[in-house]
């Protein structure tokens, strides 16, 4: 954590919904008048779309399980260093993973491989990650420790599975059955990486469908935002603490379930995420331009 280049993370599971939260901090920014520096955690995996396959191989053949929720797929310890280096100095170098046709056209590489290592702009107020591993901690790396504020998002596990499905197919080109056997593979890093995230995380943003998703194989349509609640849970050893009350009768039709827990309308969802984050967002603006504050 760090006062002068504080660190904003969003973690979650691939298909969960991210890039959600990560849109209303970049709008929270522009509001503020804030630069942002931006760390997508799809970056730090650590094989391109070939060498994937060629590992997936290798595990399949010794019987091991592997997958990139686990820290074998990743640089974690390179993404320690460089959230790090960014805390201390406002610094640290960056790269991004090209998952569509469009993506690797527009940088002038073959989709499904990474972008130049090269530095983060400078000059930044604050620096937002995104991806599978803001909360994480290993034997070896720490990466929660470095966030002032860390957002979890996990709707509930059938719609997470449907917007996934349904992302890789319709964004990615992949078959649903490949999609499929992705979702059981990773299953059991799922279980041993990615959901521990979510007790370390000062809010959790949980959606939960009001249709049928009892066979996320099956449904092809992600439930409408009108057709969803979503939970908010603000976590009371959390870093801050929000007026739940005044949330509540801010956004109508929201209610509390316990104590530090709001159920808001799924159409509301943006209005709450930014009624929530921007008082936040700001304190750790205040507090970088008066550290003694």
């Amino acid at each position: 954590m760090s006062a002068r280049h504080p660190i904003i993370g969003i973690t979650g599971a691939s298909g969960a919904g991210t890039s959600t939260a990560m849109k209303v901090l970049q709008q929270i920014a522009d509001t503020l008048g804030l630069k942002p520096a931006i760390i997508e955690g799809d970056a730090f995996h650590a094989y391109d779309r070939e060498q994937l396959r060629d590992a997936l191989e290798r595990a399949r053949i010794r019987g091991e399980n592997f997958s990139l929720f686990g820290p074998q797929g990743n640089l974690l310890e390179r993404l320690d260093t460089c959230l790090e280096s960014y805390g201390s100095a406002g610094s640290g170098k960056i790269r991004r993973y090209l998952h569509t046709d469009a993506e690797g056209e527009a940088a002038g590489q073959p989709p499904g491989t990474f972008t130049p290592w090269e530095p983060l702009p400078s000059d930044t107020d604050l620096l937002f990650y995104e991806g599978l591993h803001g909360g994480y901690v290993g034997d070896d790396v720490n990466i929660a420790r470095h966030m002032d504020l860390l957002i979890g998002v996990t709707p509930v596990i059938n719609l997470e599975w449907i917007q996934k499905i349904r992302r890789d197919t319709d964004e990615r080109g992949h078959r649903p059955e490949d999609v499929m056997a992705t979702i059981l593979r990773r299953m059991p890093d799922y279980v041993t990486h990615i959901t521990p995230q979510f007790s370390r995380t000062d809010i959790n943003f949980q959606r939960v469908p009001l249709v049928d998703t009892s066979n996320p194989f099956m449904v092809r349509d992600i439930p409408a935002p009108e057709e969803s609640l979503v939970v908010a849970h603000f976590n009371p050893q959390g870093r801050f603490k929000p007026d739940v009350l005044s949330l509540q009768a801010g956004l109508p039709g929201a209610f509390l379930s316990q104590p530090q827990t709001l159920v808001i309308p799924g159409a509301l969802i943006g209005e709450a995420m930014t009624r929530i984050l921007k008082p936040v967002v700001e304190a750790l603006i205040a507090r970088r331009q008066d550290p003694g504050a």
